[in-house]
C-alpha cells in the first residue's frame, strides 16, 4: 500500500498570495500534479492541514475543484488556518469530512493499513488540541481493530521539535492521553502530522511521528529560542509511506521540482565492479 501525504496547502481566493509573497495556489496545483503522476499510484491521499489560509468559503471552493486532478481517495482533517463550519458546508458531499457531527474525523478501514484521521483545530487559537470527546473518538477506533496496522494522521505535531515559535502552537491538550492510547494499542505504524513546514521525526510512545514538509512555503529552520519566525523558499515535498507486511512503513520525502537527469549509471571502465 503507498499512502501519499500533503500538508499545509494554505489555499487563497484567486490571484491572491499567501502573507503577500507565497503563491500558494500555483504550488498546490504543481503538488496535486505530481501526486497524480506518480507511478505506480499511491492508493490514497492524505492531507494533513491547514487547507487553506483564512478558512473563507471562496478558498475551500477552490480547494475542492484542485483536488478533482487526482484519480485516488483523499482524505483531510483540518490545521489552525482552517474554519471547520466552512470546511464541512464546502465538502458536505464529503462522508469523510461530516460523518462526525462536531469535528472533521474519521475511519477508513478500505486499506491493508486502518487509517484515523483526527481534527486538532482549536478555534481562534493557532495552537491544536484533542478534548476528551476527540480522545475518546480515538479510544473507540483503536479498540475496534487490535490487530490490523494502523496510521494516524492529524495536524499538530504533539512534541517539542526545538523551532520555538511553532512549539508555542503545537498540541498543547491531550499530548499524554494520545501517547498512552498509542502505546496501549501497539500497532500505530505512524502518526502523521503537519503544521511546522519542515520534514520532522521523532519516536513518540513508540512509534515514528513524522511531520511532512509544506507543499507552499516553508518554515526557517532555526533553534535559536529568541527566533520570531520566518518563512522562505525552500524546496515543497510531498511524503510517500511504502507499506509491505513484512517491512511495515518506509518513508520517502519526494521534493515538487524539476532537477536535471535523470541520468543512468555509467561505470568508468577504470573503476570496473563499482556503482
Amino acid at each position: 500500500m503507498l499512502i501519499c501525504q500533503i500538508s499545509d496547502l494554505h489555499v487563497r481566493p484567486r490571484g491572491l498570495a499567501a502573507y503577500r509573497v507565497v503563491e500558494t495556489n500555483m504550488l498546490t496545483e504543481r503538488a496535486l500534479d505530481m501526486v497524480a503522476a506518480l507511478r505506480p499510484r499511491p492508493d490514497v491521499v492524505l492531507i494533513t492541514g491547514d487547507l487553506t489560509d483564512c478558512g473563507l468559503t471562496e478558498e475551500y471552493e477552490l480547494l475542492k475543484k484542485l483536488l478533482k486532478r487526482l484519480p485516488m481517495p483523499v482524505y483531510l482533517v483540518p490545521g489552525n488556518h482552517d474554519r471547520r463550519d466552512t470546511l464541512k458546508a464546502v465538502f458536505a458531499d464529503w462522508p469523510s469530512v461530516v460523518a462526525d457531527p462536531d469535528f472533521v474525523q474519521c475511519v477508513v478501514d478500505d486499506f491493508p493499513v486502518r487509517l484515523i484521521g483526527l481534527d486538532t483545530l482549536t478555534p481562534g487559537s493557532g495552537a491544536g488540541a484533542l478534548c476528551e470527546k476527540r480522545l475518546a473518538f480515538l479510544e473507540r477506533a483503536l479498540a475496534a481493530d487490535r490487530v490490523k496496522p494502523v496510521v494516524i494522521f492529524m495536524h499538530h505535531p504533539p512534541f517539542r521539535t526545538g523551532i520555538r515559535h511553532m512549539d508555542d502552537i503545537n498540541l498543547i491538550e491531550g499530548a499524554e492521553r494520545l501517547a498512552a492510547l498509542v502505546r496501549e494499542h501497539g500497532k500505530v505504524e505512524r502518526i502523521l502530522l503537519g503544521h511546522d513546514h519542515r520534514a520532522i521525526d521523532t519516536l513518540f510512545a513508540g512509534t515514528l511521528a513524522s511531520v511532512a514538509p509544506a507543499v507552499a512555503h516553508q518554515v526557517a529552520f532555526d533553534l535559536d529560542p529568541a527566533h520570531e519566525g520566518a518563512l522562505l523558499f525552500e524546496p515543497p515535498a510531498i511524503r510517500l509511506h511504502l507499506y509491505t507486511p513484512q517491512g511495515g512503513i518506509v518513508s520517502h520525502t519526494v521534493y515538487v521540482e524539476r532537477f536535471a537527469g535523470p541520468f543512468p549509471f555509467v561505470l568508468d571502465p577504470a573503476y570496473p565492479g563499482r556503482h
